[in-house]
């Protein structure tokens, strides 16, 4: 198989309604794209193994779903008013703005130039905008570029809702904004974007133990989406390049086509940076007092976060193979079943052969009562064509309703990795699949 490149996953995402281009018909717009029926479901797929891995398998995790707009206090008790910045730099040829340390000093990505950039600028990344029908200082708000500051202003709820022992989570997926200065490589930077992520709340005392328990979970979490091993590396960040809510943070990379190693998961030692900041400028009391009555603190907190559309990349990436059938090329996604958006799809051989559609129809609506997950209806073009579509869109099984069929009641099952085709009875379909 010859080496993957980014633009064979952008293809394929377009040609099979993963991913397409946000505002297309108009020439689009950068940093922005649109999820397409079964890139949502791939999406959807995502999240629901995310949630059960990390919220709903735990006592002590309480999900909630924040606003996007928040009081821009919020923001500069953060910091991010103060320190969300990216270095800006413009090519004096061709106006081109790019991040200055994102691209190679000596010349202009655009259009080429050697030595034609001014001095860095400070570029905030929150998008601004007004709440309200005057728009002045008074009415400004910001698109939240992290869900992080919606758990610690939900914080205090939960204490007083649920009275939660130590360690507790909160956990959230959501949308975020950051206006990149050049969003680049497909879904990889962008400037509307889904994270999951928790806060984990912790004594002080036991940041160390709680850091290195979530670095494992991190690594199984990857396994479960079915990541190669190889493809995955820690990165400890160096003091200068951390946040500044940050102690310690861990990056985890994925090796993605034609980019190499980047960015895929982070976690983080946030301490009580957050909360002791929020305390201060709300005014309200957010010490967490312990059911034993001893002395009340600021709990600490640790920050697993996942990228949602990176997340995607890497899978679609990750699945990406090809290999030859009779003779010719075959590309198909190695999904997880668990992932993949459609689970099954049924074929009447002919479409034209009335007896053989009603009897695929019968088995698809039994497959739709008792599959979870998409199951899919095909019967456009020949049965080859059929299955190579099913192949691109990593579909695991497909099943094909032919002459056979109406006289013994069994059906064709065939394996998408391995391409290989057995009989089963329609009775047995359900086990076969599962």
């Amino acid at each position: 198989m010859s080496e993957v490149k980014l633009e064979d996953i952008v293809s394929l995402a377009k040609r099979r309604g993963f991913i397409y281009q946000g505002s297309e018909i108009y020439g689009g717009l950068a940093g922005t794209w649109d999820y397409g029926p079964l890139g949502a479901v791939l999406k959807r797929n995502i999240v629901n193994e995310w949630l059960k891995f990390f919220v709903d398998g735990w006592d002590d995790m309480y999900l909630i779903d924040t606003s996007i707009l928040m009081n821009p206090k919020v923001w500069q008790a953060s910091g991010h008013l103060d320190t969300f910045h990216d270095p800006l730099v413009e090519c004096k040829n061709c106006g081109g703005r790019f991040r200055g340390d994102k691209i190679d000093k000596g010349k202009c990505p655009n259009c080429g130039k050697p030595n034609t950039f001014g001095k860095p600028r400070q570029f905030n990344m929150m998008f601004k905008t007004n709440v309200g029908p005057l728009e002045d200082e008074n009415s400004a708000a910001y698109l939240r570029p992290e869900t992080a500051q919606g758990m610690f202003t939900n914080y205090k709820n939960i204490i007083d809702s649920f009275s939660p022992d130590l360690p507790f989570g909160i956990a959230q997926v959501g949308r975020n904004f950051r206006n990149e200065i050049s969003p680049r490589d497909f879904i990889f930077r962008a400037r509307e974007f889904e994270i999951m992520e928790f806060e984990y709340f912790i004594e002080p005392k036991d940041w160390e133990k709680s850091f290195a328990k979530w670095q494992k979970d991190m690594h199984s979490w990857f396994n479960k989406l079915g990541l190669d091993k190889a493809k995955i590396k820690e990165v400890e960040v160096p003091a200068e390049d951390r946040a500044h809510y940050s102690k310690r943070t861990i990056d985890f990379y994925y090796d993605f086509p034609s980019l190499g190693f980047d960015e895929v998961a982070g976690l983080a030692y946030r301490t009580d940076f957050d909360l002791k900041n929020h305390q201060k400028a709300s005014g309200k009391n957010l010490e967490y007092r312990p059911k034993d009555g001893s002395k009340p603190f600021i709990p600490h907190v640790i920050e697993p976060t996942f990228g949602l559309d990176r997340h995607v990349m890497a899978v679609l990436s990750n699945a990406y193979s090809e290999d030859e059938q009779g003779g010719e090329k075959r590309i198909y996604l190695k999904l997880p079943a668990h992932l993949a958006p459609v689970k099954v799809a049924v074929f009447p051989l002919l479409k034209n052969k009335l007896e053989l559609v009603k009897k695929a129809r019968e088995v698809y609506e039994k497959l739709k009562k008792e599959v979870q997950g998409t199951v899919m209806w095909d019967d456009n073009g020949n049965i080859g064509k059929r299955y190579r579509r099913q192949d691109e869109i990593g579909t695991p099984h497909t099943i094909t309703i032919d002459f056979q069929t109406l006289e013994d009641d069994t059906v064709t099952v065939r394996n998408r990795d391995t391409t290989q085709q057995k009989r089963a009875a329609i009775s047995d379909i359900l086990q076969k699949i599962k």
